[in-house]
């Protein structure tokens, strides 16, 4: 199956029916909340109604079961009509394939996850990202601790940043620097660790810190951990059995966040085109669609969505198909490819509206805010570019 023929089963057919109805249903409110800059709480109320929650969970558990290509096809098509929703929801399918993709055993730890997400449309982000030590994907230790306690229970304190769907989250996969403070107990292996936190808690709190220009119904907001108790069992990474292929299967389901800003582009797109083909100044008495640098411009919205698309799904869908054949790195250039692209996208559909592009009662000036976020979503550009430089001119091994 190539991309280019997508859909080809019933299950994709009807995953891109929701998501289109969903998408066209956001689209309606968008304007107004990003205007407010609220928190659209009803998107999620929909979105747990219509099962779309539960794409990357497995079937076994009640979810869809879904593929990468599959993921990225549906948040490809609920971007083009909110986008801040559609990355709330990219951060939670991220997680929930994390936490269940590659296993064929899940333990009562996973289970009541799941069954959470079922019943009562939990869901679920990571928290790592802090005011000092910025995004670990930098390297930085974490400040927000997590003190071993007697019983081997944990206390944790902090403030985590950016973190994306902050009021609909049900659990919080906080990143924490783990202090032993419990004694009698086999000694840890770790000096940092993963944390599962429940939003209801006490202790657990949201701060109202997301006030930006782009994204603004992410609900990003700060995060506050304050002496919040949680049993054993919350340390994820001793919950959790390896995986084959983690390394892979992390870095595939990171690429999660890509579709949504290639869908951005997608909608300014088509807007760009919606607007060449009506618009008739009285001074062309005809589209601008006819004019030669109109269509110049169009073209190249074309090329650099096509090369998009081809890059980011070809890799998902081979991600899909073998596990095993794709460098985790491939994950990185298609994000970089996707965000670089479409923001050139969505500068050059500026361009075809013209002035009218910057009007606040237009959507093309809220797809130029929201595109740029792309680019503040790891993996960053530098850290691509390095990657595939480092691999390119590192001596081959043995038998390449």
């Amino acid at each position: 199956m190539s991309f280019l023929n997508y859909p080809v089963t019933e299950t994709q057919t009807k995953m891109l029916e929701i998501a289109g109805k969903l998408a066209d249903t956001f689209a309606q409110r968008s304007a107004q909340q990003d205007w407010e800059g609220r928190f659209p709480v009803e998107n999620f109320a929909d979105l747990h109604r219509s099962g779309y929650l539960m794409l990357t969970l497995p079937r076994e558990l009640g979810g869809w079961g879904v593929s990468l290509l599959d993921a990225m096809r549906a948040q490809y098509r609920l971007a083009q009509g909110d986008a801040s929703t559609a990355l709330v929801m990219s951060m939670h399918l991220i997680h929930t394939a994390r936490l269940f993709d590659g296993r064929t055993e899940f333990s009562p730890f996973l289970r009541q996850i799941a069954r959470n997400m079922v019943v009562k449309g939990a869901m679920i982000n990571s928290a790592v990202s802090e005011p000092v030590t910025g995004s670990p994907s930098r390297g930085g230790r974490a400040q927000t601790t997590a003190y071993r306690q007697a019983d081997g229970s944990w206390c944790i304190r902090g403030r985590k940043t950016f973190t994306t769907g902050s009021h609909a989250l049900h659990y919080f996969l906080v990143g924490c620097s783990i202090e032993d403070e419990a004694s009698g107990l086999e000694p840890l292996t770790a000096d940092r660790g993963n944390f599962l936190v429940p939003h209801a808690l006490p202790g657990v709190r949201i701060e109202d810190t997301w006030n930006t220009l782009s994204m603004r119904g992410s609900g990003s907001n700060d995060l506050i951990l304050d002496d919040v108790c949680v049993g054993p069992e919350a340390y994820v990474d001793t919950q959790l059995a390896p995986v084959l292929f983690a390394k892979q299967r992390q870095a595939a389901w990171a690429a999660l966040t890509a579709p949504v800003y290639l869908g951005i582009a997608q909608a300014a797109r088509d807007e760009a085109i919606d607007f060449a083909r009506k618009r008739r100044p009285n001074s062309l008495n005809q589209a601008i669609a006819t004019v030669p640098h109109i269509q110049d411009k169009v073209g190249r919205i074309e090329l650099l969505l096509l090369q998009a698309q081809s890059l980011l799904f070809g890799v998902a869908e081979q991600f899909s198909n073998d596990v095993t054949s794709v460098d985790a790195s491939l994950f990185g250039a298609a994000k970089y490819v996707a965000t670089n692209s479409a923001v050139e996208i969505v500068d050059l559909a500026m361009r075809v509206v013209g002035a009218a592009s910057l009007a606040l009662s237009l959507p093309m000036q809220r797809y130029y805010r929201d595109v740029r976020a792309g680019l503040h979503n790891p993996p960053m550009d530098d850290v691509v570019i390095a990657m595939l430089a480092k691999q390119a001119l590192e001596p081959p091994t043995a038998g390449e």
